[in-house]
């Protein structure tokens, strides 16, 4: 398969169609198609199944077998896509900060994206509320997102640090610097993710897709669907019906 091919297929599993520009609002269009059509989920680190930072073994499995991933994955396997269509691209790692109280490690793969001189942060990996499109990385510009707010704080040691609006007040879901990584920087956070026992990654299913107007979540094995009308909880009594529910609401076929 060429590399034309590959990136067809993969604009078809995100669902984005029409003319594409190397500007914001084709970056823009991608992220969200992908967080749309593309789900979070440590599925194969639960069930002990290897994972592969090789971007042609990701893309077999997001692209070609329609699975989802973590940001390990998602966000190589954006880059990659980014790159491809002539974006400027730099890789970035990041701290998870939301219910950490001491200094945590860097296990966040996220990226930089250089467009008319400005550049904006974009990430498709992450199990939790984020940013639907990219935003810009300039301390104190509050971007309007889908009824959200966000914006990037700056500190001497975290650096960059993304905040959310919530519940009136700013909380700081994660951070980052601008040290750019190589892909084998990455090696080792995803292994202790994929492998520690005391990673999160291997207490139970977290998986997450965004909607149109809300977005949906599984945690250990409780599927929630969020809406604008609310919040519905399905607990599944056997595995054949979770798996259905995985099948059915994240595309996911275990």
């Amino acid at each position: 398969m060429t590399t034309q091919q590959k990136i067809t297929a993969y604009l078809q599993r995100i669902g984005v169609t029409g003319e594409l520009n190397l500007d914001y609002k084709t970056l823009c269009t991608l992220q969200l198609g992908h967080l749309l059509h593309v789900p979070y989920e440590n599925a194969d680190i639960v069930r002990d199944i290897p994972i592969s930072l090789n971007v042609d073994a990701i893309y077999e499995k997001v692209v070609t077998r329609g699975r989802g991933g973590y940001c390990f994955e998602l966000n190589a396997l954006f880059a990659w896509l980014l790159k491809s269509l002539g974006f400027q691209v730099v890789d970035y790692m990041g701290r998870f900060l939301i219910n950490e109280t001491g200094i945590p490690m860097r296990r966040h793969r996220i990226m930089g994206v250089t467009i008319a001189g400005e550049m904006y942060l974009a990430d498709v990996g992450v199990g939790l509320v984020i940013p639907r499109t990219p935003i810009l990385i300039k301390p104190g510009v509050v971007s309007h997102q889908n009824g959200e707010q966000w914006k990037l704080e700056t500190d001497p040691f975290y650096g960059y640090i993304l905040c959310e609006l919530k519940e009136g007040g700013w909380r700081q879901l994660y951070s980052f610097t601008e040290e750019v990584q190589a892909e084998i920087d990455y090696v080792m956070p995803s292994f202790y993710c994929e492998k520690h026992p005391d990673s999160i990654f291997r207490a139970g299913d977290k998986i997450h897709i965004f909607t149109e107007n809300g977005r949906k979540s599984v945690a250990g094995r409780e599927v929630k669907l969020f809406s604008p009308s609310g919040v519905e909880v399905i607990v599944p009594q056997t595995d054949a019906e979770y798996h259905e529910l995985l099948k059915l609401h994240f595309g996911i076929c275990l």
